[in-house]
């Protein structure tokens, strides 16, 4: 067994672990990626010391002596010496050049039997579809085991698509697609970050990957999209539970509160005084639900128009969950 493979396998035994400094290791790409960085960190550790060292010998050893003055031994070139501090380091370049570039083809060629989900990136959420099942979700749901594979854009700034966890990130870009893949190998939650600044909630913009068994993805499949035990919760609940997921709390507080846009405390069946100078006696299902889908239309008063469109992301229930825990926030 040659190093690589020995490294590679002491890696794969420390998978599903976190360190104190490192997050777990639940894919393929993370225990690649790690493998070279715990091999370029011992590489820089091992030379730290020994240059370090010589410096601190030589400093001891040649130190000045006496009062009188000294005078230094001719100094002269070695060619040997000069060589060997050139080439070494030169083949442990074209080494980590050779073995990252084969890490990066492995993760930038997406294998043929990937599963396609289509990632959105908007201020300040993410929004998962499954074009085969024709489910739109907040979160990353994939089956373990199989290989996923994303293809992903920006509806307005550039944006970052991160997983610790996996150790894979891509920009998200507006108007470009950019694509990323992994396979998860066992159920667990991971947690989704952008990791490039778009606005003032971009610390807000989160999500999760929910790995399940291939039986449990079939019944979210079945379901539309919902986790099983969701048929007996109030819409409400529902509603808020999408506020959450969807990027909505970070531009619409609940308790009267001012944030990037209008409070929800409150804000059914009274009234609204648009930025254009006209007016809505009572803000009523029609509204809400056209501030959903078409925000720019009427912009309230004081606050920028920056909400993107959630056309073709909410289906007419989930709408009418978040406008019915609108109404519940007297």
């Amino acid at each position: 067994m040659n190093l690589g493979s020995a490294l590679g396998n002491m890696m794969a035994q420390a998978a599903n672990t976190a360190s104190w400094w490192k997050p777990m290791q639940a894919s393929s790409h993370a225990v690649a990626v790690d493998t070279l960085f715990n091999f370029i960190m011992y590489l820089c550790f091992f030379f730290f010391v020994l240059i370090v060292g010589a410096m601190v010998y030589f400093i001891v050893k040649y130190r000045r002596k006496g009062s009188g003055p000294e005078r230094t031994s001719p100094i002269k070139g070695n060619h040997t010496l000069e060589i060997v501090w050139s080439v070494i380091p030169g083949i442990l370049l074209v080494l980590i050049f050779a073995w990252g570039f084969k890490d990066w083809l492995a993760i930038a060629v997406v294998p043929a039997n990937a599963m396609e989900v289509r990632v959105s990136g908007q201020k300040w959420n993410w929004t998962f579809t499954y074009p085969k099942d024709g489910i739109v979700s907040p979160d990353l749901v994939v089956p373990a085991g199989q290989t996923v594979k994303l293809v992903m854009t920006s509806t307005d700034v550039l944006h970052s698509f991160y997983i610790p966890d996996y150790r894979i990130k891509r920009d998200v870009i507006p108007g470009k697609y950019t694509v990323l893949w992994f396979k998860p190998e066992e159920e667990a939650t991971h947690q989704i970050f952008c990791t490039e600044y778009c606005g003032a909630e971009h610390s807000n913009m989160l999500s999760k990957v929910k790995v399940m068994s291939s039986a449990k993805y079939e019944e979210w499949i079945a379901n539309g999209g919902e986790e099983a035990g969701g048929a007996g919760v109030p819409l409400a609940e529902k509603g808020k539970k999408l506020w959450e997921q969807r990027g909505c709390v970070a531009c619409h507080s609940i308790d009267g509160s001012k944030k990037v846009g209008p409070t929800w405390k409150g804000a059914f069946g009274t009234a609204r005084q648009f930025a254009d100078g006209s007016s809505l006696p009572a803000a009523d299902e029609n509204y809400m639900r056209e501030s959903i889908l078409v925000p720019n239309a009427k912009v309230v008063a004081g606050y920028p128009g920056v909400m993107p469109s959630y056309q073709g992301q909410l289906n007419d229930k989930q709408i009418e969950a978040l406008i019915e825990f609108m109404k519940s926030l007297k």
